[in-house]
């Protein structure tokens, strides 16, 4: 919560935490040297919802300046914690990040986008959780975000892409073409 002190204010609930901290925050390193973000893996949520005309509309996050890869277009994701499956992470994630409530998404299926080999034999994923919504759902950006904004499938190559992301792009397209997309009931 957080809480004015001058004349004539109050204190106004924040809808999500400003700073969440998991077990799961951290770096693996992978045989390479390179660095990869969640001791645990990480997973993000790929949602879709009806655009203008019921064709899929994707939510993307486009991430501030200062994160890893900032600059880019990505999913709403992070650090799986030891005790999160790859769908609890990206549910959870999805609402620090974009004010999703859990309750209006419908997982689907999930992609193993990512698999990284670290030093002293650990392992490392990314996790792609694909989910609807029956419409196009209000976001609420944390510091993470220097938007949120609800995409058209067929223009999301044409952003600038997180490379994890870009990498496993035309894949996940490819995996939730199988999957109807879920429709408001009317």
């Amino acid at each position: 919560m957080t809480c004015g002190h001058s004349r004539g204010t109050s204190c106004v609930r924040v809808p999500y935490p400003e700073r969440v901290r998991g077990d799961g925050d951290g770096w693996v390193l992978s045989d390479n040297g390179a660095a990869y973000w969640g001791k645990h893996g990480a997973a993000g949520l790929l949602l879709r919802a009806p655009g203008p005309g019921g064709s899929p509309a994707v939510l993307l996050q486009h991430r501030a300046p200062w994160s890893h890869q900032g600059g880019t277009w990505g999913l709403p994701g992070g650090a799986r914690d030891s005790h999160e499956s790859p769908e609890q992470a990206a549910v959870r994630e999805a609402h620090e990040e974009a004010g999703l409530p859990a309750d209006l998404l419908t997982v689907r299926t999930t992609v193993v986008t990512a698999e990284i080999s670290g030093t002293a034999g650990s392992h490392w994923t990314y996790t792609t959780v694909i989910a609807d919504a029956a419409e196009l759902l209000e976001t609420v950006p944390n510091r993470e975000s220097s938007e949120l904004r609800w995409v058209a499938e067929d223009e999301v190559a044409e952003l600038l892409l997180h490379p994890g992301f870009a990498a496993s792009w035309e894949r996940l397209r490819e995996v939730a073409a199988t999957i109807p997309l879920l429709q408001a009931e009317l």
